[in-house]
């Protein structure tokens, strides 16, 4: 496994090299920059202050009676989503017409609305196009609700996992693309957002498609701070060891979240399946002994894909994986080089692609 790795190392500091000037511009719009960290630091002093100046959080706010009426009374059937924050809902507004999405959010009865206030500021001013934007929000009584843009293509899950017969698979390029943008979100909030926000769960269903299957993330909050121990969080099959270990997540964990959805949409199977044989259950346990012999990564890949796929963007994706994947979270990558690798991949596979159908013709 020690030389799987250290080809992996080289193979993640190669395919870094060999494109730089080329990633390099595609990542500009996302560069870290002093001034950024600087604006963001004074945004959440503003974020800490406005309660106690009495201003009101940023975007919309909604009255009970309005979400009500835009979700046909928190209607069942237009549940689209459930998780330890709350039940999302498919809304409609009835003024502007607007589809959004409904979150109804399982608050401590103690807490105020100063401190929700607050939290709403910090999530506002959190804005990155591999993010879901905050519309507005709720704060009647007990309710605390958040109002966000309404995602038509659901989650990854619908499009990756158990796929019903009549919906067709993602292609390569489509799945490098949507690994590249939930990359690019979460180094936004690891290395944009300050203080950095860790996201804690991130998995398949947290990533969200556009109508273009451009991907955001949802699910993450502005209290997931550094090296935080709060309440328990993550999802089984996607939680770094060391979170089982000592409760403790940072952004290495994220990191180690993103490997086990990256082999998710490379192979099509789920982070943990009781539906397959016991030694498969376990994806990351499963797919370890396959990542260390090169001749067996084509039984990584999701069927589904009819070997339509780079076999050097395969082999290459691959090296991200088991980086990301190290039980030690000192030895996983910075999501900023899982960014770099994946700008570098999706360049590689449109252009494979190209070259392939000029080759068929």
């Amino acid at each position: 496994m020690r030389s799987v790795l250290k080809a992996s190392k080289s193979s993640l500091q190669q395919i870094k090299s060999t494109k730089y000037n080329a990633v390099e511009a595609l990542s500009s719009a996302v560069s870290r920059s002093v001034s950024l960290n600087a604006a963001a630091g004074k945004q959440r002093k503003m974020a800490e202050n406005t309660p106690k100046l009495g201003m009101v959080a940023p975007g919309r706010v909604f009255t009970f009676q309005e979400l009500a009426a835009a979700t046909e009374n928190f209607n069942p059937d237009l549940l689209v989503g459930e998780g330890g924050f709350g039940r999302v809902y498919k809304g409609r507004l009835k003024k502007t017409k607007q589809v959004v999405a409904v979150k109804q959010l399982d608050r401590n009865k103690d807490q105020d609305n100063t401190e929700f206030l607050a939290e709403v500021l910090a999530l506002s001013l959190i804005e990155h196009p591999n993010l879901v934007s905050l519309v507005g929000y709720c704060a009647d009584g007990r309710q605390r609700i958040l109002v966000y843009e309404y995602m038509h293509n659901g989650s990854l899950v619908d499009h990756l996992l158990d796929l019903p017969p009549d919906r067709k698979a993602l292609d390569w390029f489509t799945r490098m693309k949507v690994a590249r943008g939930a990359a690019r979100g979460l180094e936004y909030l690891h290395d944009t957002a300050c203080p950095p926000i860790i996201f804690r769960d991130f998995k398949a269903s947290n990533i969200l498609l556009d109508e273009e299957f451009d991907p955001k993330l949802s699910g993450f909050g502005p209290e997931e701070r550094e090296e935080v121990s709060t309440r328990v969080m993550g999802t089984y099959g996607y939680a770094a060891p060391e979170y089982a270990q000592t409760g403790k997540l940072t952004t290495k964990s994220d990191v180690y979240s993103f490997g086990v959805v990256l082999l998710e949409i490379i192979s099509g199977r789920r982070a943990i399946d009781s539906k397959k044989p016991p030694e498969e259950e376990n994806l990351v346990a499963w797919a370890k002994p396959l990542l260390k012999d090169r001749n067996k990564f084509p039984l990584l890949v999701d069927p589904l894909l009819q070997g339509e796929f780079p076999v050097k963007g395969l082999h290459q994706a691959l090296a991200v994986v088991v980086m990301c994947l190290q039980d030690e979270a000192g030895t996983r990558p910075l999501i900023e080089d899982v960014v770099t690798a994946l700008e570098y991949l999706a360049i590689t596979t449109d252009e494979e692609v190209a070259c392939e159908k000029n080759a068929d013709m």
